[in-house]
């Protein structure tokens, strides 16, 4: 039996201590009969898959932002109504896994609509987290620019100890 090279085998194999003839996984083919899958074609694939995946996600990301441009600077006639379209705008951009950059500081945002004296329409604001912190940015009375940005990963929970 040949000793595979350990460059061709995968990280995940090697840790694992298998040979190259381990290293490939046994499926049931149409016939029942196994089918042998090599994991470094099969991991060839998941990275294309990634990269074709990131390509499309890049482009849904653009052409939002390019047909939110028109918003930029206008506003509802209404607090009320400002609020439902930020809202609206927020489900959009969260079912794609997007967020609002924050013009003041770059962080990914929600835009949000707050009730301000003097503005009956509200003003526009970021609202995000800097530091553990809950921040908001801006305060226009119109859309800001819009730049689009992928959304954070969610932070681990600290457990608090009982008291």
């Amino acid at each position: 039996m040949q000793t595979p090279d350990p460059r061709q085998m995968t990280a995940a194999a090697q840790s694992r201590g298998l040979t190259g003839g381990q290293e490939q996984t046994g499926l049931a083919g149409a016939n029942g009969k196994a089918v042998s899958l090599d994991v470094i074609q099969a991991q060839g694939t998941i990275t294309e898959l990634r990269m074709e995946l990131n390509r499309m996600q890049r482009t849904i990301r653009l052409t939002i932002q390019a047909r939110l441009l028109h918003l930029q600077g206008q506003s509802c006639d209404t607090l009320e109504a400002n609020q439902t379209l930020a809202t609206e705008l927020h489900e959009l951009l969260d079912s794609q896994g997007l967020r609002v950059q924050c013009s003041e500081c770059g962080h990914p945002a929600i835009l949000r609509v707050s009730p301000r004296k003097g503005s009956p329409r509200g003003a526009f604001v970021f609202d995000h987290t800097i530091n553990g912190r809950r921040t908001f940015h801006g305060g226009a009375g119109a859309i800001p620019e819009l730049r689009l940005v992928a959304k954070p990963k969610r932070a681990k929970a600290t457990r608090r100890e009982p008291k």
